[in-house]
């Protein structure tokens, strides 16, 4: 590590979990606080259309719509605005299934979900639909043959996400949109993870209906997109109900200051992308290098289809409690924020195969716009020394792992 040891600890712990959220860009805080108060004068309400402060609202959202429509290469009446992901995902699957018309019916996603995902899935199956979950394969993906191996007559939607967000392996969701469009099957993709890490074309990809975040790419909390194909959205059942906001797809005063954080967000990401993913792929190859000068560490997942900025680490013979413990001057989980407070081992890594001692001994590290060189180095070192530490409380070594997990699944840094 290049000057490491020269250099002094950050003054604040490092923020490794970008995956988790993202701090909002200056930019978007900005353009924010001009929707809050008299000063920037936008702070009305959208559907008050009968007098300027409302109009000036309204034309602010559909602006930061055609910046989500462009961002994903999309058309500004396919976006609707949302609390989050979370929301998003909840309109697509239950609101496309319900909006089916249909007491019953097939369903097809895979173990390795967010969990808005799957508890979606399983609230349906109690009422009265089939829920088949896919496992990985070998190699750690989702693959296209695989989904069409399993498709019915009856089968209604597919969702799957993009970048996983506890591993960063990335599906291909092209291929697997090219068999469900050709089978005139639903296809919702969780994008949460993508957006900030990589070029988004919804047609490319044939997707009919993709869940987006505000707090993952640079922008703020509590706000997400859905964005639902031309000519899909009378197929939609709402699930919030209302003053028929959103065309009548989702009820609700529009909040201006967080879409519009949310349209400044993607505009900065359709513009820095390429330099945003350049550099966080130099701090990912760093980190790795880092890494491997420590004995016994470990990868989840397929490297080989691995986004670079989130990675599953494991120190063999450290359990992730202890480890982020010690780790007090870092800032990271041992997997999805929205588990990380369970004490059993990770679902996404359970599915893996990857064995429940090695998958107790990893974390998720993930790195972002705002991660330095500095940070990236202190990290590694304070890695080292934890793993060493808890290691010689333990009177572990690195060769005493119960077994290897299988190459596709799990390699040596």
């Amino acid at each position: 590590m290049q000057g490491s040891s020269a250099e002094p600890a950050p003054r604040r712990p490092v923020y490794l979990d970008y995956a988790a959220t993202t701090p909002a860009d200056p930019r978007v805080i900005s353009a924010m606080h001009e929707c809050l108060g008299t000063d920037g004068g936008f702070f009305g309400n959208p559907g008050s259309r009968t007098h300027v402060f409302g109009r000036d609202a309204s034309d602010r959202v559909e602006r930061a719509r055609e910046s989500i429509a462009a961002l994903l290469g999309a058309e500004p009446s396919e976006i609707v605005w949302t609390s989050g992901a979370t929301e998003s995902t909840n309109l697509a699957i239950k609101g496309s299934v319900f909006g089916a018309d249909r007491s019953g019916g097939h369903i097809v996603t895979s173990a390795l979900e967010h969990k808005a995902t799957l508890d979606c899935c399983t609230h349906l199956e109690r009422h009265g639909f089939e829920v088949t979950r896919l496992r990985p394969d070998r190699s750690g993906s989702i693959s296209a043959s695989r989904v069409e191996e399993v498709l019915r007559e009856d089968t209604l939607l597919v969702s799957l996400m993009h970048v996983n967000n506890e591993t960063g392996t990335v599906t291909d969701i092209e291929a697997v949109g090219a068999v469900l469009r050709e089978r005139g099957v639903l296809f919702h993709v969780d994008l949460a993870q993508s957006t900030a890490r990589l070029p988004i074309s919804v047609a490319r990809l044939q997707v009919d209906l993709a869940s987006l975040s505000g707090h993952k790419m640079y922008g703020p909390k509590g706000v997400g997109a859905l964005y639902v194909r031309h000519g899909l959205r009378d197929r939609i059942e709402p699930q919030i109900h209302g003053g028929g906001q959103e065309r009548g797809l989702r009820a609700g005063t529009l909040p201006t200051h967080q879409i519009v954080g949310m349209g400044v967000a993607a505009d900065l990401i359709r513009r820095g992308l390429g330099k945003d993913r350049e550099r966080v792929a130099g701090l990912d190859r760093r980190l790795l290098a880092a890494l491997a000068q420590t004995q016994g560490v470990f990868l989840n997942g397929n490297q080989a289809r691995r986004v670079p900025g989130i990675m599953s680490v494991g120190f063999i013979g450290v359990s992730n409690e202890s480890l982020l413990l010690a780790l007090r001057e870092l800032a990271l989980s041992p997997g999805s924020a929205c588990t990380s407070h369970r004490v059993e081992p990770s679902h996404v890594l359970r599915s893996l195969g990857v064995p429940e001692d090695r998958a107790r001994c990893s974390v998720r590290v993930s790195l972002g716009r705002y991660t330095t060189e500095h940070e990236v180095d202190y990290a590694a070192q304070h890695f080292a020394e934890c793993v060493g530490g808890l290691r010689a409380l333990a009177s572990v070594t690195p060769a005493q792992s119960s077994r290897p997990a299988a190459s596709s699944v799990g390699m040596t840094v």
